[in-house]
């Protein structure tokens, strides 16, 4: 019987994300498996989901990327020698610095263990060395394990665990078929869908995930294919408000509006990849990990993408036919005619699930305690 735990995981709040989505899914592993579970962070729309599912929330202002935020580390302090913690386990920058200075004036004989998780390609500089401080370094992916190695050698190799992020099968299964009640909703919302070969690029308006890419594939594809539409997935954040109306800007200029559907932010991805041919990851700066190219997969979605970062790596593994070199548009508009006249589904393969990310995640916990 492996000792019961207690886990403190920081972060800077809990609204929407990557790295908070790993956060609760930690949280739950740790409640399932008899341990106590609880998130420091400045609150957020995803406190009363932890709570509910058994963990307990803290509300510290670890958020802020400011020095004021040193203030911050006597009360840390002051909640590790309360709690005693087995693990504090950081996720991001700020707290991580604020729970590293913490644990820095405690007893190193009875001190909780320190554990960082590099959950992206951060600017590379002193203020981002500290995740890779921990006693265990969870790096998300190849991409992330080589940045570290690269860019931080005074982090020993040994120290760093590569735990790629998973996708739970129940919430993206293969295969899967929305409800009569929810595929009426959605041909009654766009109905310029219907018996359309829909591709879709999932993602916020942001320049860096490829829109104008997709943009001038869909141009380039409607001639010789008729049936294609194209559908963008995800809205645009209050600061980049231009941005979705330069798109917008586009598809005039391209002559595509009757090809082009903006579907705005979804809470619904599963339903809405449901209903997609093909999805796209066209962002030209690796990404660390790539979720928005694992879920479609994981329901058998195909995913054609730039070979690059976590998307290479998860195409590699998992539908390398959807792989096209960085930028090179002729080879991406070749690979997508290709599939269009033969489509090819990706296997129902149990690659990145979220029980081996888990199950791997509280191994850490244990081999130091």
């Amino acid at each position: 019987m492996s000792k019961r735990l207690t886990v403190l995981q920081t972060l800077p709040a809990l609204n929407s994300g990557g790295v908070e989505r790993g956060t609760l899914e930690i949280a739950r592993a740790l409640v399932a498996a008899g341990h106590r579970s609880i998130v420091v962070s400045n609150g957020g729309r995803l406190v009363e989901q932890l709570i509910n599912e058994g963990s307990e929330h803290i509300t510290l202002p670890v958020h802020k990327k400011s020095l004021l935020s040193l203030f911050q580390i006597r009360p840390f302090r002051r909640l590790l020698a309360d709690i005693k913690p087995d693990i504090v386990h950081a996720r991001s920058r700020v707290p991580a610095w604020i729970a590293w200075l913490a644990l820095r004036k405690m007893n190193p004989a009875s001190r909780p263990r320190f554990i960082t998780t590099v959950h992206g390609l951060y600017s590379v500089s002193p203020y981002s060395a500290i995740m890779t401080k921990g006693e265990r370094v969870i790096v998300v992916s190849e991409t992330v394990r080589d940045y570290v190695l690269k860019n931080y050698q005074s982090c020993p190799p040994e120290r760093i665990q590569l735990i790629y992020r998973g996708v739970d099968e129940a919430e993206f299964p293969y295969g899967y078929q929305p409800s009569p009640e929810w595929l009426a909703q959605w041909q009654k919302a766009f109905p310029e869908l219907e018996g359309k070969t829909v591709l879709a690029l999932p993602g916020r308006l942001s320049r860096v995930k490829g829109h104008e890419t997709f943009l001038q594939l869909i141009a380039a594809l409607k001639d010789e294919f008729p049936q294609v539409h194209g559908l963008i997935i995800g809205g645009a954040e209050p600061k980049k408000a231009h941005y979705g109306q330069f798109l917008r800007d586009e598809v005039k200029r391209l002559g595509i509006e009757d090809y082009i559907t903006f579907a705005g932010h979804r809470s619904d991805m599963r339903e809405v990849l449901s209903q997609c041919a093909l999805c796209f990851a066209l962002r030209v700066t690796p990404e660390a990990f790539g979720r928005t190219t694992l879920e479609p997969l994981r329901m058998g979605v195909p995913v054609i993408g730039w070979d690059v970062g976590g998307t290479g790596e998860i195409l590699h593994a998992m539908y390398p036919t959807g792989l096209v070199e960085l930028k090179n548009q002729t080879k991406l508009k070749s690979t997508v005619s290709n599939f269009l006249i033969t489509p090819n589904k990706p296997n129902d393969k149990a690659e990145f699930d979220l029980a081996t990310m888990t199950d791997k995640t509280l191994s850490v916990y244990h081999q130091l305690n």
